[in-house]
């Protein structure tokens, strides 16, 4: 009966069966400040599908790579090859002296605590469950969708060109714009320059679809994983993998497992002022499978909340991309069908993600 009196003095009662309206909204980041012994059903996972902790986590090693190597012509074939490696076997490694200032990471997590600590009837101002508005506060991964819920609270918008999208985001806390805009500069300087280290890691050009990239768009996913009284029942986020072509995350602590080529879970260790870089759907698909998008969920803990910003990088909303044709030859066939991201977004609106990828409905059949 206490979801039910939460609902009610919180967040009102559903109109309905099945009603996904603000009205039947619950939300993580609420569940948590009321300081809940245990998670509402719609939260536990089956068995199968727990993060057990009797499993052993595999000792995979996720690669540090240090960008400013990239400066000295003595060593920087090594580190573009070190990168080409991580994308190919894992689709996931960090980087250290990439040039964003500690304290601008620092300030754009700030504002994020803040904003998640706003009352809710504040944040509830922002929610939407349509996935194709710019800017929307949700919970979960796709709560219309998701038959069990992520123990997450979020708030994404659209951030490039900046200037095209700043006005609809958060007014509340007054600075979250300047801060959160400072890190979305910074960043998406960064994503610019690592597409091109693994463009040349493919051997295709340095500049290539560089028209294609500064036309594209940035996507901002800010995340809230509150402390959980039942961390082994649920998860932050649900195995998926990223849309677009590369994504660059800001983290607070650990929580981050991907998956490697053996289909076991590792953990993403936390490296103080590193950046995750992990590879979407749209780089396996350009380097017609010799890169890997990285499947990957967020774990919970009991201690603390955990904080992630994560700017994802993709094309156009309807620019069409495919396999780069200079990857494309008799040993390597074409392997994937074109798409865009607005594809990508219809996809996600009318399906529940954990039960099949989007990128499998791009895989071409082998003759």
């Amino acid at each position: 009966m206490w979801i039910e009196d939460y609902r009610d003095q919180h967040l009102g009662r559903e109109t309905m069966e099945g009603d996904h309206s603000a009205s039947s909204f619950t939300s993580a980041v609420s569940l948590d400040k009321l300081g809940v012994s245990s998670i509402p059903q719609r939260y536990v996972l089956p068995p199968s599908q727990r993060p057990s902790p009797h499993v052993p986590m595999i000792s995979t090693t996720l690669p540090i790579i240090d960008l400013s190597t990239l400066w000295d012509q003595s060593v920087i074939s090594r580190t573009i090859d070190e990168i080409g490696i991580a994308c190919k076997e894992i689709g996931c490694f960090q980087v250290i002296n990439h040039e964003i200032d500690q304290s601008v990471m620092d300030e754009a997590l700030e504002v994020a605590t803040e904003f998640f600590n706003l009352p809710n009837d504040e944040k509830m101002r922002l929610f939407s469950q349509d996935v194709h508005k710019p800017v929307r506060y949700g919970t979960s991964l796709n709560q219309a969708r998701d038959e069990v819920y992520c123990w997450r609270d979020f708030i994404k918008h659209y951030s490039y060109p900046i200037s095209d999208w700043i006005h609809m985001w958060p007014s509340n806390p007054s600075n979250y714009r300047e801060k959160m805009g400072k890190y979305v500069k910074a960043v998406q300087v960064l994503q610019n320059q690592l597409l091109e280290i693994i463009f040349e890691s493919l051997g295709l050009n340095r500049s290539y679809l560089h028209e294609e990239i500064n036309g594209g768009s940035q996507t901002l996913a800010v995340n809230c994983y509150p402390a959980c009284p039942q961390p082994g029942l649920t998860l932050g986020i649900h195995p998926h993998s990223y849309y677009g072509s590369i994504t660059v995350l800001l983290q607070t602590r650990s929580g981050l497992e991907i998956k490697d080529k053996n289909n076991n879970w590792v953990p993403v260790p936390f490296v103080e002022g590193a950046l995750v870089v992990q590879l979407g759907d749209q780089m396996e698909v350009m380097s017609n499978g010799q890169y890997k998008s990285v499947i990957h969920r967020a774990t919970v803990n009991g201690d603390d909340k955990r904080f992630s910003i994560v700017s994802l990088h993709s094309f156009a909303m309807d620019r069409k991309m495919g396999p780069a044709l200079e990857l494309v030859n008799d040993q390597h066939p074409k392997s994937y069908k074109e798409f865009c991201f607005r594809e990508f977004l219809d996809f996600i609106s009318g399906n529940d993600i954990t039960k099949g990828r989007f990128l499998d409905t791009l895989k071409m059949k082998k003759l």
